[in-house]
């Protein structure tokens, strides 16, 4: 029980993560600078315990990729969960399993098997549903949040999928990765769009302080808390309980006023959801749930 507890802790950190960021905004900070912040704070408590993690990019280059996937990941989430529909884009986003039977292949050189066509074919028609509208005559993404959200779930599947190929460096080394990829993708992005005029320059209020720091450390004590029941569980076990995610997410927000429910968006997302389930529950070795970089 005490590692499906810990699991549930962190897709509970995950699912009200919007809340947090959503607060930030208003404190002055622009999502991208929001993420930038948040880990800063991981990153230095990951170095202060573990500083010689930064060597393993030296022996192994590779982690820099897993750097960028893991940074696309979180900015992608981070930003789509702060100003869109966070059901809608929680459910775009856990598309990842989907993704996955495309990425494993790239990737990994695992060819498809015919349930996990299946299950791409399931979650494609899930998202079909979530995203035709009735103002839209084809099932395309609405707006920039939808393209964020697919955005971060595709780059999550990568991310997994270079996790296991990395699995023979320093786990020190690939946490410091996704920490401080996430981070440092943030920072550039952020700059970026500062240049266009797109992003606002940070300007924290005093009383968004203790948000970041908060967040952050709720971050580090979630990640701790998939670090212990993934390893204590079967990887199909902590990808089903991972799901709960989306429960929380979709209390929390329905709770706030943060998303809107319909029959339409009720049955893509079930349909998302199953697939999700039935990737988890397969014995195939592809990646349904994997580490939690963002």
């Amino acid at each position: 029980m005490g590692a499906i507890f810990a699991l549930v802790l962190n897709a509970f950190v995950w699912g009200v993560s919007w809340w947090p960021l959503r607060e930030l905004q208003g404190h002055g900070l622009h999502p991208l600078w929001a993420t930038a912040l948040v880990y800063l704070v991981v990153v230095s408590g990951l170095l202060t315990v573990r500083f010689k993690a930064w060597r393993g990019f030296a022996a192994h280059p590779q982690l820099w990729c897993l750097a960028l996937a893991a940074g696309l990941t979180n900015m992608g989430f981070n930003w789509a969960v702060t100003v869109g529909d966070v059901v809608r884009v929680v459910l775009l986003f856990y598309l990842m399993p989907a993704w996955s039977v495309l990425v494993a292949w790239v990737v990994l050189g695992e060819k498809p098997s015919a349930s996990s066509l299946l299950r791409l074919l399931l979650a494609m028609s899930g998202v079909l549903v979530v995203l035709k509208t009735p103002d839209s005559p084809w099932p395309v993404p609405q707006d920039v949040t939808d393209w964020l959200a697919i955005m971060g779930g595709f780059s999550f599947a990568v991310t997994n999928a270079l996790l296991r190929k990395c699995g023979h460096t320093p786990s020190a080394s690939r946490m410091l990765a996704m920490f401080g990829g996430s981070g440092l993708m943030a920072v550039v992005a952020a700059l970026l769009g500062m240049s266009q005029q797109l992003v606002p320059a940070p300007a924290l209020q005093a009383a968004g302080i203790p948000v970041v720091l908060g967040l952050g450390l709720a971050l580090m004590a979630s990640n701790a808390a998939l670090q212990y029941g993934a390893a204590r569980l079967a990887a199909g076990t902590t990808a089903i309980v991972m799901l709960t995610e989306i429960l929380f997410a979709s209390l929390s927000s329905a709770a706030l006023g943060a998303a809107q429910f319909s029959p339409r968006v009720l049955l893509g997302g079930s349909l998302i959801v199953l697939a999700a389930a039935l990737a988890a529950l397969a014995p195939s070795p592809e990646a349904s749930g994997g580490a939690k970089p963002h």
